[in-house]
C-alpha cells in the first residue's frame, strides 16, 4: 500500500518557535480510494440491514446508511497512517504526539495539518574510552564490627553472641559474621558500580548544550510529581500538606526532571549512533556499551 506513497504525498514544512514544526500533508488518488473501499468492505460483512443478510447488502445501501461512520472509519486508519509516512519519508525526529488540525477528507482526497515538536540536534562528544576510577573491592573485620556494633546499638543490646546468631537463622557467630561479610561486600559493589555510572553520564553530559523539549520535561515532571504523591500518602501525610509540600518542591523537581531528560537524549543519540534497539532497554543497553569502551584506571 505505501509503494507508491512518494508519488501521490505532498508535504510542506513550516518552522516555528521552540523546536516545532508545522507539516501540512496532502494524499490522494487510490491510496485514498482503497482505504474507502477497504472500510465499505468491512461494514458491509458486519452491518445488519433488515432485509438483507450480512454480507449481502448492497453497495448503495452502505453508503446511504453508513457514509458517515465509514468517514470517520478512514480517518482513524488513514491519518496516523499517512502521518507516520510523512514522517519517515521527511526524516523528522518528533519526541510528542502531533497535534492534528484542519481535516479534510473527500473520496479521493486527504489533507492535515500536524504541529510537532521535534527531537534536538545532539552534537556527540568521544564518548568512547571514558576515563573511569576504580578499586578493588575488599571488606576488612573493622567493616564487620562496625556493622554489628550497628546492630547493637539499634537493638540495644549487651552483647552479640552464637544464641544471637540463631535467633537471626544462624548457627554461630562466625556464621553471621561470614554472611555480614558477604553483604557488606555486594553493598560497596554497587555503591562502586553507581559511581562509575556516574562518572560517564558526567562525561557525556559535561558541556553538551542542546535544547531540551520542555514536553519531555513536563511529562517527566508530573510523573515524578505523581510517584511522590502516591509515596507521601502511603506514609500517611494529610492532603493539605502534601499540596503545600509538591507545590514548594516543584522548581527543584522540574530541574531534576530536565537533567534526566537530558540524559536520556543523549543515551537515545548514542543508541542510535551504535545501532543499540530503541526499547525501554536501551538506555541500561548503551550504559552497558559505554562501560565497555570506557578507559578502566585502578585508583
Amino acid at each position: 500500500m505505501f509503494a507508491s506513497y512518494g508519488e501521490i504525498m505532498k508535504t510542506e514544512i513550516k518552522k516555528l518557535e521552540n523546536a516545532k514544526r508545522e507539516i501540512n500533508i496532502e494524499v490522494s488518488g487510490d491510496i485514498v480510494k482503497n482505504k474507502f473501499e477497504e472500510v465499505f468492505k468491512k461494514i458491509g460483512q458486519e452491518a445488519k440491514v433488515k432485509g438483507f443478510r450480512p454480507g449481502h447488502v448492497p453497495r448503495d445501501i452502505l453508503e446511504k446508511e453508513f457514509s458517515g461512520h465509514a468517514h470517520d472509519q478512514v480517518l482513524k486508519e488513514l491519518i496516523p497512517e499517512v502521518y507516520n509516512k510523512a514522517l519517515e519519508q521527511e526524516k523528522i525526529d518528533v519526541v510528542e504526539l502531533p497535534e492534528i488540525s484542519e481535516v479534510k477528507l473527500d473520496r479521493t482526497t486527504l489533507s492535515f495539518k500536524a504541529i510537532v515538536e521535534v527531537a534536538p540536534e545532539i552534537k556527540l562528544k568521544d564518548y568512547k574510552g571514558i576515563k573511569v576510577n576504580f578499586k578493588n573491592i575488599e571488606v576488612t573485620p573493622d567493616d564487620v564490627k562496625r556493622y554489628i556494633d550497628s546492630i547493637k546499638e539499634s537493638r540495644k543490646l549487651s552483647v552479640i553472641d552464637d544464641s544471637f546468631a540463631r535467633s537471626l537463622s544462624y548457627p554461630s557467630l562466625s556464621e553471621l559474621e561470614k554472611a555480614l561479610e558477604k553483604q557488606i561486600f555486594i553493598q560497596k559493589e554497587n555503591e562502586q558500580r553507581q559511581k562509575i555510572e556516574q562518572e560517564i553520564i558526567s562525561a557525556i553530559t559535561k558541556d553538551a548544550d542542546f535544547k531540551i523539549p520542555q514536553s519531555l520535561v513536563n511529562r517527566r515532571k508530573d510523573e515524578m510529581l505523581r510517584q511522590a504523591r502516591i509515596d507521601l500518602a502511603m506514609k500517611g501525610i494529610p492532603q493539605d500538606k502534601l499540596d503545600e509540600y509538591l507545590k514548594s518542591t516543584s522548581a527543584k523537581v522540574e530541574e531534576e526532571a530536565r537533567e534526566q531528560v537530558k540524559i536520556y537524549l543523549i543515551l537515545a543519540e548514542i543508541a542510535k549512533k551504535e545501532n543499540i534497539p530503541s526499547d525501554d532497554q536501551a538506555p541500561q543497553k548503551v550504559m552497558e556499551f559505554l562501560l565497555r569502551n570506557a578507559n578502566w584506571t585502578s585508583a
